[in-house]
């Protein structure tokens, strides 16, 4: 293997100015049109515990894949630049070798008989270098290739040494600064890698990448990356059987880049992430960081919550973004020809216009955590801060009566925990659903299991005091604009959960919670903070 590639928190220079201790080793090298760029960190201790995590099953995946990460770079520099000429990582390049490297990934420049889906990408690596003269020696004193020969250029008074004479390409390096040594699959990357550094057209002097990765600090990451965005939204939808059309390819081309950094922690991983605006977008994000007070109404046995700030301004963002995308999960047309078939309501004048505040939707199971049921049932609730709740009752008393007169259902007023609620009565006569109000505007709606007492009544045990809460959900965002917690322990138990993801058994299995707090930082940036709570492997 080349290297366990990775980052910690190194101390970079780019012509003696110092960058952030925050940025990935190596970003004032790469060129600012980086399709993606990762770092791992290369401490063995961090991988040690990475692998005490989980469970067989999921080790064997991880080192599954990890081989597959590798065999691609060894295939890529490995094998090319090491094993093919004679070289061996522990004894030729672990001694100079910094504490991390980086690798990026750059779409090369399109040309009228290319596309830059079919063109495909070159790889660069910057590793930075502890020992400057075991580094030299193995740049002046090359082994001898077994094809070809190593042949010296100058390049803006940097030496490039490439292969020539090969079948497969011209991998070259070129050491900078006596501080880094920069691998590419071409010659021509690593100029550019040059141009990036000499020129500061680096990543690192891209628009908001510094700023934005700051806001990320975290003491020795596990891992960082960044993804631009633009540029993967374009390569993703060059092929013809997936092209976007041009007014969502255009609100993608708003956004600008995505970093985020990983730690290990003794119970679970946290990943701190940020997303950015282009500078010159007309879009800008709405400051609305009102959530965290739903988890204060919730009874500690709530199994998921997600929260937000306002309901209505979270699916206007979600229908400028969906509005004539195939990829869309749910179109939003759909949905208000749904609304409108099933109840007779406009979603957006009826239901959405008064719904401006912070809301959340739960799973709460109808038993509490000491009981055992065979019949395990939980209610899906709602509930939502509104701006005015006499528009608010107007609407609800007209959902009521499509209930009645559509689907024969019985609407029956009721008090539970001494305060008035609307039942939905089935024909069959089963409790379908309770809506009721709390604190006089908050409007709560639940479906399913009868669980709106859990919720009327101010429970002993907030969802909010719960350890597994209070260990999960990340709190260094003061003012968040969504909230996400999930029991995966008790829901898997609970429930048996769609397929989403490949290999999801395992991966669940893994898994104790999910925390997860979002907020806007400013009119051109999001936060993402998110903490997994993971299991321990005992061997």
């Amino acid at each position: 293997m080349l290297i366990c590639i990775g980052i910690p928190a190194y101390r970079l220079f780019t012509q003696g100015q110092p960058l952030s201790r925050d940025l990935p080793v190596g970003v004032n090298m790469i060129p600012q049109d980086a399709l993606f760029a990762v770092s791992l960190s290369t401490d063995p201790k961090q991988w040690q515990q990475l692998r005490k995590f989980g469970t067989p099953e999921t080790q064997g995946e991880l080192d599954k894949n990890l081989t597959q990460w590798r065999d691609r770079l060894q295939k890529t520099f490995g094998d090319r630049f090491l094993t093919d000429n004679g070289y061996n990582f522990q004894t030729d390049i672990q001694p100079w070798v910094g504490d991390a490297v980086t690798i990026a990934m750059l779409a090369p420049p399109s040309t009228p008989n290319s596309t830059e889906a079919n063109s495909g990408q070159s790889m660069m690596m910057v590793m930075p270098i502890k020992n400057i003269q075991s580094a030299k020696s193995i740049l002046a004193q090359p082994k001898a290739l077994k094809q070809g020969q190593w042949v010296d250029r100058t390049y803006q008074g940097i030496t490039i040494k490439q292969a020539e004479g090969q079948k497969d390409g011209k991998i070259s390096a070129a050491l900078i600064d006596e501080r880094f040594l920069v691998i590419a699959d071409s010659p021509q990357i690593t100029e550019r890698a040059i141009d990036a550094y000499k020129n500061k057209v680096s990543l690192a002097n891209s628009p908001g990448f510094a700023d934005n990765f700051s806001k990320l600090s975290s003491y020795q990451p596990f891992a960082q990356f960044y993804v631009n965005l633009p540029l993967a939204a374009r390569i993703a939808t060059s092929a013809p059987n997936r092209a976007l059309p041009a007014q969502v390819l255009t609100q993608l081309q708003n956004n600008q880049g995505l970093g985020g950094t990983v730690t290990l922690e003794p119970e679970g991983m946290r990943i701190k992430g940020v997303s950015w605006l282009n500078p010159n977008s007309q879009k800008v994000l709405a400051v609305e960081n009102k959530a965290g007070n739903m988890q204060n109404r919730l009874p500690g046995e709530t199994l998921m919550m997600l929260s937000g700030s306002n309901l209505q301004r979270l699916w206007g963002d979600y229908v400028s973004t969906s509005q004539g995308n195939p990829l869309s999960p749910l179109p939003p047309e759909q949905l208000r020809q749904g609304v409108k078939s099933l109840t007779n309501l406009d979603l957006e004048q009826d239901l959405l216009s008064w719904m401006k505040g912070e809301f959340s939707v739960s799973v709460i199971p109808n038993i509490t955590q000491n009981e055992n049921a065979e019949n395990f049932r939980a209610g899906l609730a709602l509930m939502v801060q509104v701006s005015d709740r006499q528009i608010a009752e107007n609407a609800l008393q007209k959902l009521d009566e499509a209930m009645k007169s559509q689907y024969q259902f019985q609407i029956q007023p009721a008090t539970v925990g001494g305060k008035p609620v609307i039942n939905w009565i089935a024909p069959f006569g089963t409790l379908t659903a309770t809506r009721g109000w709390l604190d006089g505007d908050v409007a709560f709606f639940t479906l399913g299991a009868p669980v709106s007492e859990k919720i009327i009544s101010q429970p002993s045990t907030t969802l909010a005091s719960t350890q597994p809460f209070q260990q999960t959900v990340p709190t260094e965002i003061n003012h968040p604009n969504s909230q996400f917690f999930l029991d995966v322990d008790k829901a898997v138990n609970s429930f048996s959960l769609n397929t989403l993801l490949p290999n999801q058994k395992n991966l669940l299995a893994a898994t104790r919670t999910i925390g997860v707090t979002t907020a806007v930082n400013d009119k051109h940036s999001n936060r993402y903070d998110i903490f997994i709570t993971l299991k321990k492997n005992s061997q």
